[in-house]
């Protein structure tokens, strides 16, 4: 079975250091994720699924800060299961221009190859704080030069693990057209729909626990049946590695 990529989604939320507020910080994660894909009535299909964890360490580098990103996981695809790793290095400038220094994260697990910051800034975590209602906002489209449209929204706080937590919401749809990942002999015209909840530290504004779903939906327009094509990407991100307990606990008590 081939691996469905996910999407290079540019919703990335504000995510800027100040030089005073950012001391070395890391985190460490529970990752798993599944990506599927169908085609036609069941004549192509594929599930790939993930599970592993993650470590994040957050230092000055010269000038930006240094986002580091290092995954070790087991790779399954219903017939054989595999190790793998991945890393990603990203430097924030103090202009807050976020320069993706290394990328090798095939199957995007990492938390810095992902719809959210893996940390804000001090005021946008009391931004996000004091947002009341649906705010509205545009993004790229992945695959056309069209935009998605959608909204971010607070939402209840919760724990993760005994640690509270702010918690986001995004939701965006929108129109695209074009070649099919890994199978460049197929186009896709049909919708993207993502959606994805977030919850940060407090006190730290460190990423602690991310869900969010990916789902490509339409029809292959160059088979002469026009086959119907469903692609559907998910993740889930929790912190808290270092015992049973929080292990069980990394989940947010408030639903989002």
């Amino acid at each position: 079975m081939k691996r469905v990529p996910v999407l290079a989604v540019c919703l990335i939320l504000a995510c800027i250091w100040e030089t005073r507020v950012c001391a070395r910080a890391g985190q460490n994660y529970l990752v798993a994720g599944r990506d599927s894909f169908s085609i036609g009535a069941g004549d192509i299909q594929s599930e790939v699924s993930y599970a592993g964890t993650e470590s994040l360490s957050v230092h000055r580098h010269g000038p930006a800060m240094r986002l580091t990103a290092h995954v070790t996981y087991t790779r399954s695809d219903g017939t054989a299961s595999t190790a793998a790793s991945g890393d990603f290095v990203a430097d924030v400038l103090p202009s807050g221009e976020t320069l993706d220094s290394s990328d090798r994260d095939p199957d995007y697990l990492t938390v810095l190859n992902q719809p959210f910051a893996a940390q804000l800034d001090p005021s946008t975590l009391a931004d996000l704080l004091h947002l009341h209602g649906a705010l509205p906002f545009d993004v790229p489209s992945p695959f056309t030069g069209s935009s998605l449209h959608g909204y971010l929204e607070h939402i209840p706080a919760g724990e993760i693990g005994a640690r509270p937590s702010i918690g986001v919401r995004f939701e965006a749809a929108g129109p695209m057209k074009g070649r099919l990942p890994d199978r460049p002999g197929l186009t896709l015209s049909g919708t993207i729909a993502m959606r994805g909840t977030a919850y940060y530290d407090s006190a730290t504004a460190l990423l602690l626990a991310l869900d969010t779903v990916v789902t490509i939906t339409g029809n292959v327009s160059n088979r002469s049946n026009k086959d119907p094509v469903t692609i559907v990407y998910e993740r889930t991100i929790r912190a808290g590695l270092d015992t049973k307990t929080e292990r069980t606990a990394a989940s947010p008590s408030a639903s989002p």
